[in-house]
């Protein structure tokens, strides 16, 4: 099982400067590079000081630069915001930059929020619908010479210029949770990237399922790879663990203020939740988190993630974001490079 980094820039309030974010966010994949990880994973979002990444191919060309190893992946590009043949093209461009090292994921998108403002009238199965006629199409420009009549786009015969590094292609990761989105995947040869978000690993087990049985249902297809997403934090000692847990509540909070779009945003942050809201909410409680994501002591951590290798995950993913300082996501990183991961060397 190999291991990545998933990471964006997030703010919950003003008190951090944009510049700052960055270089911090830039020094996290250089250590993660540094480390020995597969992968870094960075995504696209917009308007949302929550999740501030306006185009993933701009970070990743940046971080092409900054790195030597590690592979640079979008997780993940938003279906419906994308032209095939702007997509098509930005990431044969940025696939030259970065030396063949792109891989890219893509998702319907999840946030009304950004739907509102980017495609209004928008939802969740009319985005899905776009994501599945917008891979198909991205891979026939690839190939060249292609011309799409379909639901959403049409344009005459088309090259994509330039062409990218890899031969034929990137890899393809598709963002699934429900069977349908599973069977899409694999029947288009793509691998899939599963989160169960706050869930426990019962949801783990089924999105593994979800993914066992598309694969059941396209024998004809060679088995594609999975990744599983998840918040993750090495702790310390009992009280650090704690702290983190504490601190995966409330992201979870914003997480959920954010999806249902009913409180105020000004300057591009959501309305503070009070304190006392977040305590009520036993369903995101810190003791809950500890439970479910990934939270632990190195052993722990190591214990839970040898679960996930015999599941047959391919890849798992720290998921870094928490409106945690950079000094303690830093840490924890750190550990998780030189505790957890020799536990798993091959």
């Amino acid at each position: 099982m190999k291991f990545s980094l998933f990471v964006h820039m997030e703010r919950l309030d003003a008190s951090q400067d944009h510049k700052t974010l960055y270089e911090e966010f830039v020094t996290l994949c250089e250590i993660a590079d540094r480390g020995g990880m597969h992968a870094i994973w960075t995504g696209e979002h917009h308007g949302m000081e929550f999740t501030i990444a306006p185009n993933p191919f701009v970070t990743i060309a940046d971080l092409a630069r900054r790195t030597n190893n590690v592979r640079l992946g979008t997780g993940t590009v938003i279906a419906p915001f994308w032209h095939p043949i702007k997509l098509a093209g930005e990431a044969a461009m940025t696939d030259l930059i970065c030396d063949g090292r792109l891989d890219i994921g893509i998702a319907r998108g999840a946030y009304s929020f950004e739907y509102e403002r980017l495609l209004p009238g928008l939802d969740a199965w009319s985005a899905g619908q776009r994501m599945r006629e917008l891979i198909p199409a991205v891979k026939g420009i690839w190939a060249g010479d292609y011309a799409h009549d379909g639901e959403f786009w049409k344009f005459p015969a088309t090259t994509s210029a330039p062409k990218p590094l890899q031969d034929p292609h990137p890899p393809i990761w598709v963002a699934a949770r429900d069977p349908n989105s599973h069977e899409f995947a694999v029947a288009n040869r793509c691998n899939v990237q599963v989160t169960p978000l706050w869930q426990d690993d019962e949801e783990v087990r089924s999105l593994m399922a979800r993914f066992n049985d598309a694969c059941a249902k396209n024998h004809e297809v060679a088995r594609p790879k999975i990744m599983l997403l998840r918040h993750t934090y090495v702790g310390s000692d009992e009280a650090d663990i704690a702290q983190a847990a504490h601190e995966m509540s409330v992201y979870y909070n914003y997480f959920f203020a954010w999806f249902k779009n009913e409180r105020p945003i000004r300057q591009g942050l959501i309305e503070r939740i009070p304190d006392e809201d977040i305590a009520a909410n036993a369903m995101l409680s810190g003791d809950a988190m500890r439970r479910n994501n990934v939270v632990g002591t190195a052993d722990e951590v190591i214990a839970r993630l040898k679960t996930y290798k015999a599941m047959g995950y391919d890849e798992y993913s720290f998921w870094i974001d928490t409106g945690m300082s950079f000094e303690r996501k830093k840490a924890s990183l750190e550990r998780f490079i030189a505790e957890v991961m020799p536990a798993f060397a091959e």
